[in-house]
C-alpha cells in the first residue's frame, strides 16, 4: 500500500515538472516571435542601467514640444492644463546596427532601454494616456539614435499679474530638467531653437490669445549640483470683448441712469430716492459678481475693480447730490418764510414810527416858545469841583480807570467766526434748483475725463 503510494507521488512531481519545462518552452517561443534577431544581439550585455557615453562625457538630449491643446487657464489657482507631445531624441552608441531603415518598437519596449529622467517642473498633477495602450513611442535608428515620444497631460503653476484685469497679458512657462543627472551626465538642447515647439499657432483658446512665444536653455542650480533645464516661454492675451459687454457697458449705463434723478423735479422725493437706492444696490451686485471668478485672497487691486469702484462713487455720488439739493430747499423755504416776517416787522415799525411823529408836533411847539433860562447856568455847571480835603482848591478830582482792553483769545476767536461765516455765505444756494442744473453738465463730464483717464492708463502704460 505505502509502496503504491511513494509510486504515485513520484509520477505527480515527474508530471508537474513536464509541465512546467514546456511552458518555458513556449514563453522562450513567444520572446523570440516579439524579439527579432536584431533586437537579441542589440539587448546582449545591454545595461538600462547605465547611461550611454557612461565614461565619455555627457550624454546630448534634444528635445522638441507639440501643443495638442490648452484646456483651463485658471485665474484662482494660477495654474494651466496643457496636453503636449514630448519628444526627445539621444544617441547611445550600443544600440549601433547594420542597415538602412529605423526599427519602431512596441512602446512596452521602453522598459529594456535607458531613457533620460526628464521631469516637468512647477507640475501640480500629471499623467500619461494610456488608451487603449501606453501612449509612448520608441524609434531606434541604424546610427544608434534613439526616438522617444509621450502624449502627457500636465497642470503648471503660472504666476500671473492681475493688476490690469482684464487688459493684462501673462507670460507663462513649461521647464524641462533632469531630475539626477547633471550637467556632467546629461546635456539638454531644443532640437530646432524657437520652432522646436509647434502647435500654438492653430491653437483657439476661450479668453486669449498667444501672442508670442520662445524657447531658452538654461541651468537648474540646487544644493546637490547643476542641472540641465529647458524653458519654454509663451505669452498670453486677454480678449476683453467678454469683460466689455459683461460689466463695463451694464455699469456705464447704471451710472447714466442715475443721472435721470436731475430731471426729475426736487418735489418728487419717492422717485428720485427710488432711481438712487435701486442704482446703488445693483452696481453692489455687478461689484461681486465680477469678484467671483478672481482669487479673492491675493492683494490686487485690479483694473476692472478701479473702474467698478468710479462707478458705484458716481451713482453714490447722484444720491448725495438729491440729499444735498432737497436740505437746501429746506433752508431756503425756512429763510424764505423768515425774511418775509423781517419785512412785516420793519413795516408795523415804520408804521408806529409815522403815528409817533405827527403826535410829537404840538410838543415841538410849546417847546420853542419857552424861554430857555437853563442856558445862563451852563457855564457855572462847568467848572471844577473841589474835594473837601483840598483847601487851596488847587488839586482837580481824580478820574475812574478806563475799562479793560479785551484779550487776544477773543479777537482771535471772533475772526474765526467771522471767516466761517463768510465761508457759509459763500456756500450758500440761492436757489436750491441751480444745483440739479450744474449737476446734468457736471457729472457726464466728469466721467467722460475719468473714463479717458482710465482706459489711456491701463490700455497704454
Amino acid at each position: 500500500m505505502a509502496f503504491s503510494r511513494s509510486r504515485g507521488l513520484v509520477f505527480a512531481v515527474l508530471l508537474i515538472s513536464k509541465l512546467l519545462e514546456s511552458s518555458l518552452l513556449n514563453a522562450e517561443v513567444k520572446e523570440g516571435e516579439i524579439l527579432p534577431p536584431t533586437i537579441h544581439r542589440l539587448m546582449k550585455g545591454y545595461n538600462k542601467y547605465l547611461r550611454p557615453f557612461f565614461d565619455n562625457g555627457p550624454v546630448t538630449v534634444g528635445m522638441s514640444l507639440d501643443i495638442a491643446s490648452i484646456d483651463t487657464i485658471s485665474e484662482i489657482n494660477m495654474d494651466y492644463t496643457a496636453t503636449i507631445f514630448l519628444r526627445q531624441r539621444w544617441t547611445d552608441e550600443r544600440l549601433v546596427f547594420e542597415g538602412n531603415k529605423s526599427l519602431s518598437l512596441d512602446g512596452r519596449l521602453v522598459e529594456l532601454l535607458w531613457v533620460p529622467d526628464t521631469f516637468i517642473v512647477d507640475s501640480k498633477k500629471s499623467f500619461l494616456h494610456d488608451i487603449t495602450v501606453e501612449n509612448r513611442l520608441i524609434r531606434i535608428f541604424p546610427n544608434g539614435t534613439v526616438l522617444y515620444a509621450l502624449r502627457i497631460t500636465t497642470t503648471v503653476a503660472c504666476n500671473m499679474d492681475l493688476t490690469k484685469y482684464p487688459m493684462d497679458k501673462q507670460t507663462c512657462t513649461l521647464q524641462l530638467e533632469s531630475w539626477g543627472y547633471n550637467m556632467n551626465d546629461v546635456m539638454f538642447y531644443w532640437t530646432r531653437g524657437n520652432e522646436s515647439v509647434s502647435g500654438l499657432d492653430t491653437l483657439q483658446l476661450a479668453q486669449y490669445t498667444v501672442e508670442d512665444h520662445y524657447t531658452s536653455v538654461s541651468e537648474a542650480v540646487y544644493e546637490t549640483g547643476n542641472y540641465p533645464k529647458l524653458v519654454f516661454h509663451f505669452e498670453l492675451k486677454r480678449s476683453i470683448l467678454y469683460f466689455i459687454l459683461e460689466t463695463y457697458v451694464p455699469s456705464s449705463l447704471l451710472v447714466v441712469l442715475s443721472w435721470v434723478s436731475f430731471w426729475i423735479s426736487l418735489s418728487s422725493v419717492p422717485a428720485r430716492i427710488c432711481i438712487g437706492v435701486t442704482t446703488v444696490l445693483t452696481m453692489t451686485t455687478l461689484m461681486m459678481g465680477a469678484r467671483t471668478s478672481l482669487p479673492n485672497a491675493n492683494c490686487f487691486i485690479k483694473a476692472i475693480d478701479v473702474y467698478l469702484g468710479i462707478c458705484f462713487s458716481f451713482i453714490f455720488g447722484a444720491l448725495i447730490e438729491y440729499a444735498v439739493a432737497h436740505f437746501c430747499t429746506l433752508t431756503h423755504a425756512d429763510a424764505h418764510m423768515l425774511m418775509y416776517g423781517h419785512h412785516m416787522h420793519d413795516f408795523d415799525d415804520d408804521r408806529n414810527g409815522m403815528v409817533t411823529t405827527i403826535s410829537s408836533h404840538p410838543s415841538r411847539a410849546k417847546r420853542r416858545k419857552e424861554p430857555t433860562a437853563s442856558t445862563a447856568s451852563a457855564p457855572a455847571s462847568l467848572e471844577l469841583t473841589v474835594s473837601p480835603s483840598s483847601p487851596s482848591g488847587s488839586e482837580p478830582k481824580s478820574e475812574a480807570p478806563p475799562p479793560p482792553e479785551p484779550t487776544n483769545w477773543c479777537l482771535t476767536a471772533l475772526a474765526i467766526l467771522g471767516k466761517v461765516l463768510r465761508t457759509i455765505y459763500c456756500c450758500h444756494v440761492e436757489n436750491p434748483h441751480h444745483i440739479d442744473y450744474y449737476s446734468r453738465v457736471s457729472f457726464p463730464l466728469s466721467f467722460v475725463m475719468v473714463n479717458l483717464l482710465y482706459w489711456t492708463y491701463y490700455l497704454y502704460f
